[in-house]
């Protein structure tokens, strides 16, 4: 399972083929299953293959983290707001204003059951994993935003690709920075929940 013959297959299998066959329109629950299925082999690889320790390092950079994510955020969000205000002025803060508690439940669960689980196997799975098969760290992480955006492409949306892209960039960088899935699930959680505020949830697949 370490070889580079192996890995490539890996790479090809999980983060290429599973993920465009989801846009071919067969049976949900056996998509349910492949994914299910790949989250555990990705767990098993990470701990039995990989030898990972799921904890919180001491050593994390709190301080320099919030504050460089608090600019990026404050970023995102004048450029969202004006975006949704601009094309579609009702559904702005639509779901916060108007179903409250919907809001909040729907935050919490994608922020613990979607939002982690896409960092272990596209931050903490692929860099693990795939590092050695490429010379340039830049073009890692171009790669990894590329699979990442892929992984979006059920949705069949231009926007959401190009979005899913840019938000790829900012979590493989964070992680290359940090080695921390906490770190880089935080930020992800953040820009998620807000696109989701903001009204731009119902692309990205959120109840509306």
């Amino acid at each position: 399972m370490q070889s580079i013959p192996y890995k490539c297959f890996e790479l090809f299998l999980v983060f290429i083929l599973i993920p465009v066959s989801f846009t071919i329109n067969y049976s949900p629950w056996i998509k349910l299953g492949i994914g299910f299925f790949g989250f555990v082999y990705v767990i098993y690889v990470l701990l039995k293959v990989e030898n990972l320790k799921f904890k919180i390092s001491k050593h994390l950079n709190w301080k320099i983290f919030w504050k460089t994510t608090i600019i990026k955020f404050a970023i995102i969000a004048l450029i969202t707001t004006v975006f949704v205000w601009t094309t579609n002025s009702k559904l702005l803060f639509n779901v916060m204003l108007n179903k409250p508690l919907q809001w909040l439940v729907i935050l919490f669960i994608y922020s613990f059951f979607s939002v982690y689980p896409q960092e272990l196997i596209y931050r903490t799975f692929f860099f693990k994993r795939y590092s050695m098969l490429f010379k340039s760290d830049n073009l890692f992480v171009f790669i990894n935003a590329i699979l990442f955006s892929l992984a979006h492409i059920f949705f069949k949306s231009s926007l959401v690709l190009f979005l899913t892209f840019l938000g790829g960039l900012l979590f493989a960088i964070t992680y290359k920075q940090t080695k921390s899935t906490v770190l880089v699930s935080i930020e992800h959680a953040i820009y998620g929940c807000w696109l989701f505020t903001v009204g731009m949830g119902t692309m990205l697949g959120f109840p509306s």
